[in-house]
């Protein structure tokens, strides 16, 4: 079965995903770049890299913190 496609709007499947990638890292404590980098790293990911902002990343962040 192939990955779910991911989309900026996504926020709550791409913080799922992002806690399975990286473990080991605090999402209280990263940087927005890096964490636009992960995001368009991901498998399934498929949304044009400059669509994100930082409203967009913020909630990534913020769910990736109610998953940890």
């Amino acid at each position: 079965m192939s990955d779910p496609v991911l989309r900026w709007t996504d926020s709550r499947e791409i913080a799922e995903a992002l806690l399975e990638a990286h473990p080991e890292v605090d999402p209280r404590a990263i940087r927005f770049t890096d964490l636009h980098k992960w995001v368009c790293a991901l498998d399934g990911f498929e949304d044009e890299p400059h669509r994100s902002n930082e409203k967009i990343l913020e909630a990534i962040q913020m769910a990736w913190i109610d998953e940890v």
